[in-house]
This record gives C-alpha cells, structure tokens and sequence, in this order.
C-alpha cells in the first residue's frame, strides 16, 4: 500500500499513510495537475503544505498551513527530495513527496522539527505563485526619496543603493514610510503572506546590515501576525502599500530593534534603520 491523498486544489487534504514502515525511495506523484508557469529552479513560490513524520510504523502531522491558513514562501535551498518534486511543476499543482531520510535530513536529521535520521517526510504541496530570485518592484518611480531622508539609487534587476544624508540631517523620531515606485497590484493587508525584495542599512554608518538580494532568495512573512514575524516598522509600514511598489522604511529604535539592538548586526539600541522593501506579492490567507 501507498500514500493516499483526497481533496481539492486549496482546501486542506486528507492524508492516508499505510500502518507500516516507509520505502527507501522517493516517491513523487502530481495529484492534480496545474496550468499556471513552471516552476524554475531559480524562482521561489509561495505554496500550502501539509507534512507528516512517518516513524517506523507510526506517523504524525507536523505542520499544516492549509490549519493555520497562512501560505509559505519556498525560498533558497530546499530539501534536496523536495527541490527534486517541485521543479518543473506547474502552479496550480497538487504535489504529493514520500522523502526518505537520504533526501530529507539525512543522517543528522533535524532534532528542532522532530524529525530523527531515520524518519520519513510525507509532504502535499499547493502549488500558488511563482516568484524569480531577481525579481523587482514593477510599478512607475515617484521618488529617489533625499533631502532629509535618504536617498535611493538603482540598477535594473540589482539591489538598491541607499545613501544617507550630511550629518546635518538627523534621523526622524517616527516611522516614515516613502513610496519610492508606485506598484499597480492590489493594497497589502493584515493577514497576506506578503512576498519582498529588501536591503537593510544602519543610519549612524551607512552600512548595508541585511539583503534579500545578496542570499539570492525573496523573503516572505504573513504581516500583522501574532506574535509578529518582522519588525513592527514592516507591519505598520507596509500595510496599505500596493504590490509592485518600492518603499523606503525609516525606522526608529522604538519600531525596530529597541533598546537592545541587534549586537550580531551591529545595530545598537539607539539606530534609525533604512529598509528599502520591493513589494513582490500578497497572497491572501487560505479559506479552508
């Protein structure tokens, strides 16, 4: 006996593992068939998934965000059993991937998700939107931003450059958000998996702390969540905003990092932030 897979596209499948041990082999199937772009090996998606742990002759769900209704954003490296199932697949697809160890976690599996080496992943994918790696916000340009705020150069298909004004110019003491290009893509709202390009610099020394551009990967989070799954200045700061828009975020310790900071990036208690964030996509949660 196989694995067993019910239900339509977006609603959450019922699984059926037989009450005995795993093959060695990966297995792969398409359980429905999509129509939408193929998946390259270069793009990332934002998808539904359920997985399960199969141990020995047991098995249990891990996780499912057909239950949380909040789509993920498959991003960078993947499983090397997943990144062989979805390749080429249509959006729109139902995927169904058995993962031995060997394609999975191997031999250290992955002690923080529960999975011991010798576990099999059985894993359904909703396959919903596509997204290349260099992907860029698509709208018409208002602003270069400058004067008392930073000011934002860019290259085609490249990471923005961000440049802070003369010392004269202090940083703000509240969010400022700043459309810099004017996306035509609907309004982002609480609760989408929102889909982003970003480069991230400190005000104080100009310097570039964190990149969506340099990892080659777009950067997906449900915004509004709870608890929070991005700095507050992102939640308050990109809601309203429109996909296919560039925004520059300015963002005061208070909506950043705090008193704290982040010693690892080097942003002490006291840093303004600079986010330059390409708008890429907002899928809306799963109904089912």
């Amino acid at each position: 006996p196989s694995v067993t897979v019910s239900g339509q596209f977006g609603s959450s499948p019922k699984i059926t593992i037989p009450d005995q041990t795993a093959g060695s082999n990966l297995t792969v199937k398409t359980l429905i068939q999509g129509t939408g772009p193929v998946l390259n090996k270069t793009d990332a998606f934002v998808g539904n998934y359920a997985v399960y742990i199969w141990s020995g002759k047991t098995h249990k769900l891990a996780q499912s965000t057909f239950q949380t209704k909040t789509p993920q954003l498959f991003s960078g490296t993947l499983l090397p059993g997943l990144e062989t199932a979805l390749q080429g697949k249509k959006m729109g697809s139902r995927v169904l991937a058995v993962i031995p160890p060997k394609d999975g976690y191997g031999k250290t599996g992955n002690s923080s998700a529960g999975v011991s080496a010798s576990d099999t992943l059985v894993f359904v994918i909703d396959m919903l939107k596509e997204f290349p790696n260099n992907a860029a916000a698509t709208g018409s340009k208002v602003s270069s931003g400058g004067g008392a705020l930073p000011s934002v150069a860019a290259k085609t298909g490249s990471a923005p450059t961000i440049t802070i004004p003369s010392s004269a110019h202090k940083p703000p003491n509240t969010l400022v958000t700043k459309t810099l290009i004017k996306g035509s893509g609907p309004v982002v709202a609480k609760g989408q998996t929102v889909v982003t390009q970003y480069v991230g610099s400190i005000w104080r020394t100009g310097k570039v702390f964190d990149s969506s551009w340099s990892r080659g990967e777009p950067f997906g989070f449900t915004i509004g969540a709870t608890p929070s799954q991005v700095i507050t200045g992102w939640d308050k700061g990109l809601v309203g905003q429109t996909v296919g828009s560039r925004v520059m975020l300015v963002v005061p310790p208070s909506d950043g990092y705090g008193k704290t900071g982040s010693s690892q990036a080097g942003i002490k208690g006291t840093d303004t932030l600079v986010f330059v964030v390409d708008i890429l996509g907002a899928v809306n949660p799963t109904s089912s």
